[in-house]
């Protein structure tokens, strides 16, 4: 097992978890409106959406720490996948920020994960 593909993997799951915590916790904080360049008037409107968007972000998290925990490869390249589908959304619908984000990290993790190995840590 490679602790590189292990780090990426690890790595995207984090900033889900950041995002999380940004989306349904920090959306109409200055922590929150600065990252999404939102104002307090549109946050306080898209809260509730946001606050699910962020559930979803946990449950990407969840997946790839399941993966990594149980070594299963094919578990961690579905919800990697995952990721890089939403990334090439979020960049085609909101800001092609997005995908360099969000989905550069997690096409490095897949490759990681195919060339180096996935699963337990060494």
């Amino acid at each position: 097992m490679s602790w590189i593909a292990v780090a990426l993997v690890v790595l995207v799951a984090l900033l889900h978890l950041y995002f999380l915590v940004l989306e349904m916790f920090l959306w109409t904080k200055p922590p929150g409106l600065k990252v999404f360049r939102n104002t307090p008037e549109k946050a306080e409107i898209t809260r509730v959406l946001a606050a699910n968007q962020g559930l979803y972000n946990g449950f990407l998290a969840a997946g790839l720490l399941w993966g990594l925990c149980s070594g299963q490869r094919d578990v961690q390249l579905f919800f990697l996948g995952c990721v890089v589908v939403a990334a090439l959304y979020g960049a085609y619908s909101v800001n092609k920020r997005i995908f360099y984000v969000q989905g550069v990290p997690a096409l490095l993790a897949i490759a990681a994960v195919l060339w180096l190995g996935g699963g337990y840590p060494a």
